[in-house]
């Protein structure tokens, strides 16, 4: 998106946002021709999605000094599971909502929207001092990572590799990039082995790949971008060749299997709150600039026309 399309969106979104909270009747014009909002916005859900959701919040904050938007990181289903208890207004998801999650969330009455806000290159890590191990192919992945395996050093994955312990590092059972993950490479969501380091927080594994020569790990792109000095990606062969994850492999997805969208969901219920009506336009409307904040993926052309028009159906709601 070029910087005169960017300011054609945010003029829109000025228009949008007015109309949507002056129908609420909650809402009231500043001396700048803005909408004035306060009162919090709670966010729960993906760690993978935290930063993209952080930057959001922060520039939000800047132009809407009032809200306080805070942004937890329980993994995509512990997220859900909060969002479906009511106890958040937004969740953070790196894969979509499950059946049985929309199980439990009928159940509570929350009805929701899905919002699509960037793409992953969902990337595997090696140490820096790594210097073998420059392409892996999923089956190689698989032999890791497979429920049951027995690898413990880099020489049993290809022979020609060091005879080097191999220390594993990787997402939680409550992620979604675990979900992602588990099935991209052994075929089935949730099936691995299970003697690794776990963890919902991506700086763990960034920290733990980086203390060991020997040490594999996975999590989402930014990630990488956020620790070049720590951590190191390895080209995927998923059977088209070595591709590398980047911002072009993800948007026209030659980086496969592991390239994916990311999400964020809207309860209804959040929707009769002013604040989170903005909050929610302006991460769409406001989406290259936070994507940019973020060293995310941006959605592409195509991708932004659908977030858009699932905006416009999500500030429907806000006007019946």
């Amino acid at each position: 998106m070029t910087i005169r399309q960017l300011d054609r969106v945010r003029a829109a979104a000025v228009v949008v946002v007015a109309a949507g909270v002056t129908l609420t009747g909650c809402g009231s014009n500043d001396n700048t021709g803005g909408t004035t909002v306060s009162g919090p916005v709670v966010i729960d859900g993906s760690s993978t999605v935290e930063p993209l959701s952080t930057a959001a919040a922060g520039l939000f904050m800047a132009e809407h000094p009032d809200t306080n938007v805070t942004v937890g990181t329980s993994g995509t289903g512990g997220g859900f599971r909060k969002f479906c208890a009511g106890e958040t207004d937004i969740s953070d998801a790196s894969r979509p909502i499950e059946g049985d999650e929309i199980a439990a969330c009928e159940a509570t009455g929350i009805a929701f929207s899905q919002l699509t806000v960037a793409n992953d290159a969902l990337s595997v890590v090696v140490n820096p001092d790594n210097t073998w191990a420059d392409c892996l192919t999923v089956a190689q992945l698989n032999t890791i990572w497979a429920p049951g395996s027995t690898v413990t050093h880099w020489n049993q994955v290809d022979p020609s590799f060091p005879n080097e312990p191999l220390a594993l590092f990787g997402a939680g059972t409550a992620s979604g990039t675990f979900d992602y993950f588990t099935q991209a490479v052994n075929g089935q969501e949730g099936a691995s082995r299970t003697d690794y380091a776990a963890t919902e927080d991506d700086n763990i594994t960034v920290a733990g790949v980086a203390a060991a020569k020997g040490a594999l790990g996975y999590f989402g792109y930014s990630y990488v971008k956020a620790n070049p000095d720590k951590v190191k990606a390895v080209k995927i062969d998923g059977g088209g060749g070595c591709v590398a994850p980047s911002a072009e492999s993800a948007r026209d997805r030659t980086y496969t299997p592991l390239t994916r969208e990311l999400f964020i969901y809207v309860s209804d219920a959040a929707l009769t709150k002013p604040q989170v009506v903005t909050f929610a336009d302006f991460y769409l409307r406001s989406n290259q600039q936070i994507v940019d904040a973020a060293g995310f993926i941006p959605l592409t052309n195509d991708q932004l026309k659908t977030a858009l028009t699932e905006l416009d159906e999500l500030n429907k709601k806000v006007t019946n």
